[in-house]
Parts: structure tokens; C-alpha cells; sequence
């Protein structure tokens, strides 16, 4: 089993106008409502994928009740830990006929000891078999070491999938993660290094595995990605030829087709065609992976 944990998810609402004027009321051409945060877009498209998984993390409020219930009706699992106060939060992003956008993030409720308690009860059931994808931020309620914390927890009886940056990753990589994802921007950041091809994409990999990660994915958009692999080989993949209509949510795809990948195949090379597939999907669409779309571009992804 997958499971996906996501301590402040939120409703993304986005509206677009033809144009903003300040100080004054502004009616929308037209809005639409995701249910987000990084391992919430991950469990939808595993989902998608047809792989089975389980979102974990926090809800509060009228907003957070509808938040897992909009997921269940996508078919999405959920075993999330309800606060007594505060609310799941809204993300508004408002965007204008001349491509500018503007974005306006709540911080997301108190998330108290008791409740992480909760959480890590859940956590005691994970075994051998399963995988936990911790994705994203945490809020500023939480410790900064909480991914430490859960991987001290987990180590040697769950596999860790890890898509973060800066510390929240670099914190970790000791506890040996089977899995890391950073862009490549995040990776210029702990490699010092510029990676603007596959080589330097794949000098920065075998880095990072040696500071602990056992499987290290670098994501370059439209570059593709490159996996050092714990079995000892590197693998680069080049992406499919399409018009980018939207990046949002294209990481957290490429990490749930990975993850489905090799659920269903146990082999590397193949999931990283997977997670290439799920990537591109979202990017060239108005929304997250969709079946169809991943079927199609999977046959058009082809090895570096």
C-alpha cells in the first residue's frame, strides 16, 4: 500500500478576470476549485493510475469535511486526523487575460501534540510492503524535524518517499530514504551546482546518494529526469514534445507515476517511463494526470 501525507492540504480556489482594478469589485469569467497540497495531488493521481494508496494528514472545519469528500467522490482514499478547531485552508489564485497571477495562501489551522499522537498511531501500522510519501512543506505549528521524526519511526520497516527541499530533505537523507525526488532547481541547492543537462543532472544524483538516499530522481521539465538507482545504475529519461499549458502539480504526478510504476512492475527503467508519462500529462493540461492522457504519452516517452 501507498500512503501519502500532506499536513496542510488545501482548497485551490482560481478565479480569472479579464482585468483587476484595485480598490474596487472585480467579476471573475470564470473559476474552478482542486483539492490541494503535494501528496494530495499525489494520492489523486495514483489513483488515476489505478495504484492503491491512502491520503493521510490533517482537516478542520466546514472546508476540510469538504475537502475529503470531494476526494472520496474521486476515488481517492482518505484516513485523515480531524482537528477540533480552525479550518482547512483556502488557497485563492487570481490570474487576468495578460498572464499575470496572483496567488493568496492561508497558513492552515493549529495542528496540537495530541493530534500528532493520532497521526503516528496511524503510522505504527505501516510494514515491509507499504510506502509513505512525505510531500511538501509542514506548517508552523509542527517541529521543523517532523520528517526526521517519521523517518526515525519508519526506518528499516516502511519505505520513505520524499519530495521536499532544503532541510526538510537534507535532514533525512542519514535515515537513508529509498526514495528522493527534488527538482532540479532543489537539487542546485544542496549539490551546489548548476544542472542544465543529463550529465550534470546525473553527477548531482550519485551526490545525493551518497549522502544516504538509496534512489535519487532529478526532474529537469522539459529536459526529463535522470534516477540513480540503488541497484547501482543510472537511468535518463527524455520528456514527450507537447505544449505546457500548466506545471502545477507536474512534480507530484511525476512522483505518483514513478510510484505506480513500479507498484505494478518492480523495475526502475519502466517506472521512470511512468513517472515521465504522469509528469507531461499534467503539464499539458488544465489539471492533474488524467488516464487517458498518460496512457497516450506513455508510448512516447523514450529512454536518454
Amino acid at each position: 500500500m501507498i500512503y501519502t501525507l500532506t499536513f496542510n492540504p488545501a482548497i485551490d480556489y482560481s478565479m480569472n478576470f479579464a482585468n483587476i482594478c484595485v480598490g474596487t469589485i472585480n467579476r471573475s469569467q470564470s473559476e474552478s476549485v482542486h483539492y490541494g497540497g503535494k501528496g494530495i495531488n499525489v494520492s489523486t493521481v495514483l489513483s488515476e493510475l489505478d495504484a492503491d494508496n491512502t491520503a493521510l494528514g490533517f482537516i478542520a472545519g466546514f472546508t476540510g469535511k469538504e475537502l475529503a469528500a470531494g476526494l472520496e467522490q474521486k476515488g481517492v482514499k482518505t484516513d485523515f486526523t480531524t482537528l477540533d478547531s480552525g479550518m482547512t485552508r483556502i488557497c485563492v489564485k487570481i490570474s487576468d487575460n495578460n498572464g499575470v497571477e496572483t496567488e493568496l495562501n492561508a497558513s492552515g489551522p493549529v495542528i496540537p501534540g495530541e493530534k500528532l499522537d493520532e497521526l503516528m498511531k496511524k503510522l505504527d501500522k505501516l510494514g515491509e510492503n507499504d510506502t509513505l510519501v512525505l510531500a511538501g512543506s509542514v506548517p508552523r505549528s509542527v517541529d521543523s524535524n517532523i520528517y526526521e521524526t517519521i523517518c526515525n519511526k519508519l526506518f528499516s520497516r516502511a519505505r520513505i518517499a520524499a519530495d521536499a527541499s532544503g532541510e526538510l530533505l537534507t535532514r533525512i537523507m542519514h535515515l537513508h530514504p529509498w526514495l528522493i525526488k527534488p527538482n532540479h532547481i532543489e537539487a542546485e541547492e544542496i549539490c551546489g551546482k548548476i544542472i542544465d543537462s543529463h550529465q550534470s543532472a546525473e553527477e548531482c544524483a550519485i551526490q545525493l546518494r551518497a549522502m544516504g538516499a538509496m534512489n535519487v530522481i532529478i526532474s529537469m521539465a522539459d529536459k526529463g529526469a535522470v534516477l540513480a538507482a540503488e541497484d547501482g545504475n543510472v537511468y535518463r529519461i527524455t520528456a514527450p514534445k507537447g505544449k505546457v499549458i500548466s506545471t502545477v502539480g507536474a512534480g507530484d504526478s511525476f512522483l505518483a507515476g514513478f510510484l505506480a510504476g513500479y507498484d505494478r512492475t518492480k523495475d526502475f527503467r519502466e517506472a521512470l517511463r511512468w513517472g515521465t508519462a504522469a509528469g507531461s500529462a499534467t503539464a499539458f493540461t488544465d489539471g492533474l494526470c488524467a488516464r487517458a492522457d498518460f496512457d497516450k504519452l506513455l508510448s512516447e516517452v523514450h529512454y536518454g
